[in-house]
């Protein structure tokens, strides 16, 4: 099955964005891109010493991340980025938003500052999860997904809903 449509898969740090982003483009045989992977290094320096980026930081970032997306449009995509507010969002899918779909992640801080205290060689430190909670701006226009199931159940549930 393949899908011409960008499938952001979004929410906070750890809740598991690559994992399932990965499992889905997988699944729909259309090509996986981490966002973590477009952090200019001052972005990614800036959060490994503890320091949540601002708008203005991630403005370049989500800028990257539309064009990739645009360059994908016709084939399609999945895009994992956090995407927590309603403006990085609107930025990420401007000219494009009948080729474009927001998958989030929903988890309780509990689950995922567990989640992150386990992974390893990650530049996000858990220190900064806070602070992700407190920027998220829960989508109301996105297929919602719990991250208390398994992957493949969290896949079969977007592979519904898309």
């Amino acid at each position: 099955m393949n899908v011409n449509k960008i499938l952001f898969v979004m929410g906070v740090s750890g809740s598991g964005k690559s994992t399932v982003g990965r499992a889905l483009a997988e699944k729909l045989q259309i090509p996986f891109f981490d966002g973590d992977d477009y952090h200019p290094a001052a972005n990614v320096t800036k959060m490994a010493k503890g320091i949540p980026l601002d708008d203005a930081d991630r403005h370049g970032w989500l800028i990257a991340l539309n064009k990739l997306a645009m360059n994908h449009k016709m084939q399609g995509a999945v895009i994992a980025c956090s995407a927590l507010k309603k403006t990085y969002r609107k930025l990420l899918t401007d000219g494009m938003e009948h080729y474009s779909t927001f998958v989030f992640l929903e988890g309780s801080f509990e689950t995922i500052e567990k989640r992150m205290k386990a992974r390893k060689d990650h530049f996000m430190p858990t220190d900064l999860l806070r602070s992700q909670f407190d920027t998220l701006e829960p989508p109301l226009d996105a297929i919602t997904v719990s991250i208390s199931q398994p992957v493949e159940s969290m896949v079969a549930q977007v592979m519904y809903s898309i």
